[in-house]
């Protein structure tokens, strides 16, 4: 999300995806995909600029993702293989087995 003003200074954070196109005249108007325009304060290049930087953190964030060649961390929800539970079954029905 990136966070821009309105003309009446109150912030709020839009998903930059979501964003179809950036009018400029004079006014800084965001036009959404559903139609949903939103005039602030922000130039177009600051703008374009925010959502940039957005996109390269996201890029950053996949990259410092686990590749997957790690020995995953056991989160406790499911047995692991080889081991035995010591609880009974729970029907998912009640009066059925």
């Amino acid at each position: 999300m990136i966070v821009v003003t309105r003309l009446n200074d109150s912030q709020f954070a839009v998903n930059p995806d979501l964003i179809e196109r950036i009018h400029a005249s004079p006014d800084t108007t965001l036009v959404l995909v559903d139609g949903a325009q939103f005039v602030v304060r922000e130039s177009m290049e600051q703008v374009i600029g925010m959502i940039a930087s957005y996109r390269a953190e996201i890029i950053r964030l996949a990259r410092d993702l686990p590749t997957g060649t790690e020995t995953p961390r056991a989160l406790g929800l499911v047995p692991g293989p080889g081991t035995t539970t010591t609880t009974a079954a729970v029907p998912l029905r009640p009066g059925r087995q």
